[in-house]
This record gives structure tokens, C-alpha cells and sequence, in this order.
């Protein structure tokens, strides 16, 4: 059972959630509080910040999946870490109410300042059977279970005479046609070619990929003109593109297809893979908290990043990345508000620990975050991508080689940097590992097995 007086009694600043923000502040800020006799404490249900945009990569086998995160233990060695979540906040009581993560009983934790750094979650929609047969692609053991359960479909349906079962195992689903959707979908068509070119009883011709997006065009991040050169290019490789489509029903892993025009029906098939990338929506913990939410469910925060109420900003409370509701003054946001992307997340981390320092410390002045975006980059498979980088529209290998280096540069931590680009090294010389490992979500079954005794036959008398 978890206490409070387990932890320090020094003053505290509590970050809730150990993503990009999360990292990046704990990692700023450790050293300072510590030598000024406080403490930062980082709160997250995992020991580890995952970098979201390899999440596809890991799925199509070319970054090993311990390669996309970064342990905390590892790189806040000056910061104080729980293995929890915070489920609700009392800001008025500078306390904060936290469940371990081995269902310890929950305990309150006082603190000076707070950052909500949160994240976002999936965002789905009540369509009937999408629960049961729909995986997202938002932690790494979704995508390390993606890459093994793609394999395992394509292996085992190369044993399978032809017909419906088989035709539903080797049909591949994504949902929702953003840069997280044409990654994950291209990426997986990529690395399942080259498991169909190894087994001699399957063709690339025998698998189905199927990307369903409700809107009329995909990757709004890109230039319109990029877009439909990317829908064309996932067409060439055989790749089904339903714009303009919505899904309706995923019971028994029967897809329903409706049209978004007029609510028609647009078919249906069977697939034992389906997955959603339809979206992200702001973690839902700040409702359990006393800090004033906007109307998408995100903390309101001002170009500062504190937390901002009707009557001005908090004292104490500070907020970045998806969980936040924070101007862009550079006039490109989505409704005037930074859009939820790792760009944002970093930067905003950045300076909210210069701010943070400039508040309790009174070193430096509390800045604006001011950022204009630099553009975007997807990888769409081995050598090929799409890039939209300060204006400058890209496809083919450049943007691929420039979605390699941004993201290279961009993962945290040096090491972790090396352990990224010595993987793709090394992919260029073997290719990629096209291993699928089985049994992972019943590790004891071999034992179990093993240490059960066998019955015996029953011997039958004359």
C-alpha cells in the first residue's frame, strides 16, 4: 500500500504524464529545483515517454520497439518518479490525488506548482463491434502487437485453402486517412509485401489493404496537390482508398460501409484487422481536476502556458502539449489553437520550464510561446514519403530521406538517437526483421504445458 510519506517532503513541482512535454520539463527543470531544495515529481502510468511518430515504424518491423521509447528511470535521474496516475486535482489545495499503477490504494500529494502534461487518448465514435475488433496505434504495444498479429494473419493464411477465411486474414483496415493512418496502412503493406515474396504460397496479389477516411481528401497537413499524389501512389501499390466513407459497424469483424454524402450503404467484407487512427481527444483525467476546460475537453491555457481561468491565470498551474488549449500567435493553428503534435509539445516544454524557473526563481521573464510550424513529413514505406517543409513540397525518396532525418534529429535522448539510426543502418544491409513473435499475451502457455501432467489413456477391458 502506497503513503504519502514515502515520498519527499520537499516542495514539489508535480508534472502529471510522462510524454514529450512531461520528459522535456522534468528534464529542464530537475537540476535547477533540486539545487533551490525542491523536488520534481513526474506521474505516469508507464516508466517510459514513447515517440509517437516511429509508432508505424515499429509496426512495419524497421525500429525495434525498446529503440522508440525512453525510460525515465534512465534520463530523470534528479527527478522523483511514480508509476501511477493522477485522477483528480484539488488546485485551491495545491493537492493532487494519485492511484498506483499496482492498484495500491490511492494517496494525495501536495506541490507548489502543477504541470498538466497529460497527453491526449484515441479518440473513437460508439460504432457497434469496434471495441471488440479494433486496435488504435497511440502506445508502443499497439504496435508491436499490430506487427506480430499482421505476420501471424499472413502466415497462417498461407496455409488455408482459398475462400472467405482466407480472404478475411490477409485483408488489412485502416481508419482514418491522417498522417498517423497513411503511415501506419503503407508502412504495413510495405513490410507485408516482403513477407508474401518469402513465402512460396502467397502473392502480393492475395493481400488486401484497405484505408477508409470520412473526409474528401487525406493528410490536411499537406499541400492538396501532395495529398492526391499520395492516394495515387498508395492506388499504384494496390492499396484501396474509400474517401468520402464512413465505418457503421465492425460486429463479428463484418466492416459496414455507409457514405458520408447521403448515409448510404458502401458495402461490406469481413478482415481480422482492423485499425483506428481516426483521431486523438484531450486526456479526460483534467475533468476530475478544478481548472477551467474548453469546450473540446482541453485545459485552457494562456500563450504562456499557465492555466487561465475567466479571471486571469492561475497561480501555480501551468499546461502544454495535446491536454492544452494554447494560442497560436503565429496564426496558423486550427482555431486559432496549437495543433496536437510532437513540434508543439517539445517546444512548448521548453519554455515552460524557462518559465517555471522565471516564476518561482524570479530568473529571466516569463516568455510567450510563439512558434510557426516548420511544415510536416510522413514516411510511406521503405524510400518513399511526403513532405511539406516550410512551403516546400516534397515526395518520392527526398521526403522520405527528409521524414528520416527530422524524426532522427528529433527522437530525445543520444542514445536513443543512435539506437534509432544504427537500426536503419543495419535494415539497409539485412532488411527488415520479419519475425512475428507468437504467444507474447500468454507467456506461461509453454510452461504451463510442459508442467501439466499428461492424462493418461483409459484402458478399455474386454
Amino acid at each position: 500500500m502506497a503513503s504519502k510519506t514515502q515520498f519527499s517532503d520537499r516542495p514539489r513541482v508535480l508534472v502529471v504524464g510522462g510524454g514529450y512535454v512531461g520528459l522535456y520539463v522534468a528534464k529542464n527543470l530537475q537540476n535547477k529545483v533540486k539545487a533551490e531544495g525542491g523536488i520534481v515529481t513526474v506521474v505516469d502510468p508507464l516508466p517510459y515517454m514513447t515517440y509517437q511518430p516511429f509508432l508505424p515504424e515499429v509496426a512495419a518491423g524497421t525500429i525495434e520497439a525498446r529503440d522508440a521509447v525512453v525510460s525515465h528511470r534512465m534520463h530523470l535521474k534528479n527527478t522523483e518518479l511514480i508509476t501511477g496516475k493522477v485522477v483528480s486535482i484539488n488546485h485551491a489545495a495545491r493537492t493532487a490525488v494519485v492511484e498506483p499503477a499496482d492498484g495500491g490504494e490511492a494517496f494525495e500529494l501536495p506541490y507548489e506548482d502543477v504541470v498538466l502534461a497529460a497527453g491526449s487518448i484515441t479518440r473513437t465514435f460508439p460504432i457497434p463491434g469496434l471495441a471488440e475488433a479494433g486496435i488504435g496505434m497511440k502506445t508502443i504495444e499497439e504496435a508491436v502487437a499490430t506487427r506480430n498479429h499482421v505476420l501471424e494473419r499472413i502466415e497462417t493464411a498461407s496455409l488455408m485453402p482459398a475462400g472467405p477465411e482466407r480472404e478475411r486474414a490477409l485483408t488489412f483496415v485502416v481508419v482514418g486517412g491522417g498522417f498517423a493512418g497513411i503511415e501506419t496502412l503503407t508502412e504495413i503493406e510495405d513490410m507485408a509485401r516482403d513477407a508474401a515474396r518469402l513465402n512460396d504460397r502467397l502473392k502480393r496479389e492475395d493481400l488486401r489493404f484497405v484505408l477508409i477516411e470520412a473526409m474528401g481528401r487525406v493528410m490536411p497537413e499537406v499541400k492538396p496537390d501532395q495529398a492526391e499524389w499520395v492516394v495515387s501512389s498508395m492506388r499504384e501499390r494496390g492499396i484501396e482508398v474509400l474517401l468520402n466513407t464512413s465505418l457503421a459497424s465492425a460486429e463479428g469483424g463484418v466492416l459496414k460501409l455507409i457514405n458520408m454524402a447521403d448515409k448510404s450503404p458502401a458495402g461490406e467484407f469481413g478482415t481480422d484487422t482492423l485499425i483506428w487512427t481516426a483521431g486523438v481527444q484531450a486526456n479526460p483525467m483534467v475533468r476530475a481536476t478544478d481548472f477551467p476546460i474548453d469546450d473540446r475537453g482541453r485545459v485552457r491555457a494562456n500563450a504562456e502556458l499557465r492555466i487561465t481561468g475567466d479571471d486571469g491565470p492561475l497561480e501555480g498551474a501551468w499546461a502544454a502539449g495535446d491536454v492544452s488549449a494554447v494560442p497560436d500567435l503565429s496564426g496558423g493553428g486550427v482555431g486559432g489553437f496549437c495543433v496536437p503534435n510532437a513540434q508543439h509539445a517539445v517546444r512548448q516544454a521548453k519554455l515552460l520550464a524557462k518559465n517555471i524557473v522565471a516564476a518561482r526563481y524570479g530568473e529571466g521573464s516569463v516568455e510567450e510561446y510563439n512558434h510557426k510550424s516548420l511544415g510536416a513529413v510522413a514516411g510511406l514505406g521503405q524510400y518513399k514519403g511526403v513532405a511539406n517543409i516550410m512551403g516546400f513540397g516534397m515526395k518520392g525518396f527526398p521526403a522520405w530521406l527528409a521524414h528520416r532525418g527530422y524524426h532522427g534529429m528529433a527522437m530525445p535522448m543520444f542514445e536513443r538517437k543512435f539506437r534509432v539510426v544504427s537500426g536503419w543502418l543495419l535494415n539497409v544491409t539485412f532488411r527488415r526483421d520479419l519475425t512475428d513473435l507468437r504467444n507474447l499475451k500468454t507467456p506461461r502457455a509453454a510452461f504451463q504445458a510442459a508442467a501439466t501432467p499428461a492424462k493418461k489413456k483409459e484402458t478399455v477391458s474386454k
